[in-house]
């Protein structure tokens, strides 16, 4: 009874014959002991994700360690800035991307080079999307050493994994809003290189592609910088509407969905949707995708409002018998 808490030494004494008090077991435990036994798990957590970043600038002991923290990266927290302000680390991973450049061209990348390099590129993941890290990371131009991945053409799986995983790196960062990373974008050649995806990539890396374009349209910054020239816009519109063909005979609602944005956010630029009145595909507006967007009522919200916005707000006078009115029915 010594080892109780007070509290339940005076129940029992106080209540002798009555119900027991509950047992120490049963109680739940307070924060402060919650943390408590937490504190050993999270120690050995840190030391554990300290010892493989020392690791990294071991020659023998990169790969190994290059694979087990690209897999935790998850569970090791602020492993971000411990990546960023260790000594040599970074410079340790911008040596595993450059050492494959020669494998670009002619095309020879093996599927053990390619993971080995991806699992550098998910750590650079982890450091553009930590608030710490994200700014550091544009201010030293690390992106720029992904595009020459983003320039292959290669459709085998080592360059596809390869060009999704640095995707994933750009997707990091204007996943949260902030003018200055789209603005450091578009002083970049990564809407191009986006493009080029968003043609000839996966149905992932397109999608992962289009979503770029997608965020980088949504900041005031990257809508003006697309609708500035009569060749942005094109561009980008050409390649937007070639997908939707392509969907047609493919459908993926995901994509679909990320395409569908793009295009509105497009129509919220006078001039350019004046130009989507005549290029925007009939295929938008005819049905085409109506059982692809059945379960997706924000996505037919947006194209209810694309159609409206291209048809100068008589939305009815621009639909084809049996398109819209028939989605908005389902």
């Amino acid at each position: 009874m010594a080892n109780l808490p007070p509290t339940l030494s005076l129940g029992g004494a106080s209540f002798g014959g009555g119900a027991a008090p509950p047992s120490p077991a049963a109680a739940p435990p307070s924060p402060a002991a919650a943390a408590a036994s937490s504190q050993p798990t999270k120690d050995r957590k840190i030391a554990s994700a300290e010892q493989l970043v020392l690791d990294l600038c071991d020659a023998e002991l990169r790969e190994n360690a290059l694979l087990d923290l690209s897999k935790k990266r998850d569970i090791f927290q602020d492993l971000a800035p411990l990546l960023w302000h260790s000594f040599g680390t970074i410079a340790v991973l911008l040596q595993e991307i450059v050492s494959i450049y020669p494998a670009l061209s002619p095309p020879t990348l093996s599927p053990v080079a390619s993971n080995r390099v991806c699992n550098a590129l998910a750590l650079l993941q982890c450091v553009a999307s930590h608030p710490d890290t994200r700014i550091l990371f544009l201010n030293a131009h690390i992106p720029l050493y992904l595009y020459p991945f983003l320039n292959t053409t290669s459709k085998t799986r080592p360059f596809e994994y390869l060009r999704l995983t640095s995707l994933g790196v750009i997707g990091a960062l204007v996943k949260v809003d902030d003018t200055e990373v789209i603005s450091f974008l578009l002083q970049t050649e990564i809407i191009p290189l986006c493009l080029r995806t968003m043609e000839m990539g996966s149905e992932l890396s397109k999608t992962v592609a289009t979503f770029i374009v997608q965020k980088i349209l949504l900041d005031d910054v990257g809508l003006r910088y697309i609708c500035a020239t009569a060749e942005r816009f094109f561009a980008v519109g050409s390649v937007l509407g070639n997908m939707v063909v392509s969907l047609a005979e493919q459908p993926s609602p995901r994509l679909l969905k990320h395409i569908i944005r793009c295009y509105l956010r497009l129509s919220d630029n006078q001039r350019a949707c004046g130009a989507l009145r005549g290029c925007l595909p009939e295929m938008l507006k005819d049905g085409t995708f109506n059982n692809c967007l059945r379960d997706d009522p924000a996505t037919r919200r947006w194209l209810t409002q694309l159609l409206h916005n291209v048809s100068n707000g008589t939305l009815v006078a621009a639909l084809q018998p049996g398109g819209l009115e028939h989605l908005m029915g389902n």
